[in-house]
């Protein structure tokens, strides 16, 4: 079975989840963001991260617990994997995570690969941030302020 897609509205605005039509979650699409080509679809997985998103909004949830699936270069797996360690309410710089994974001249890669997260808020790339201020974020600095406001983070 192909994946689906099904649009919510929460306390950011619309957000998008795909699935992989084997049970995991393969993509988060925050406002601002392009959304695949895909059937509006709900599925248990989808329903059931749509209701972990809307407790983490709510200040409730730290971490997600839902399957999901991540497509990218080994590079960018290890990056999202070390950003998933990253505590609920902290922070750690690019420069930071390069050093982490072993490329520590990396961070510009680094930033692409935060860039590229397939699943944000469930892989927190909101935590990374840049070593003299927020940084960026592909879904713009609003958004990333908001978000990090929840979990109490202030820059």
């Amino acid at each position: 079975m192909a994946g689906g897609i099904h649009t919510y509205v929460t306390l950011i605005g619309k957000v998008s989840i795909s699935d992989d039509g084997e049970g995991n979650v393969d993509g988060v699409y925050l406002p601002n963001s392009n959304l695949p080509l895909r059937d509006d679809r709900e599925c248990p997985v989808i329903a059931e991260t749509a209701s972990q998103i809307d407790e983490y909004l709510a200040g409730k949830r730290m971490s997600f617990d839902v399957p999901f699936v991540l497509n990218g270069t080994d590079f960018q797996k290890k990056v999202w994997n070390e950003i998933g360690k990253i505590p609920y309410g902290e922070t750690a710089s690019y420069k930071d995570l390069a050093g982490r994974i072993g490329s520590p001249g990396a961070y510009r890669a680094v930033g692409n690969a935060c860039n590229s997260n397939p699943v944000p808020l469930i892989i927190p790339c909101h935590r990374v941030v840049a070593s003299n201020g927020i940084g960026g974020f592909s879904n713009g600095l609003v958004l990333k302020r908001k978000i990090m406001g929840i979990e109490g983070i202030e820059l």
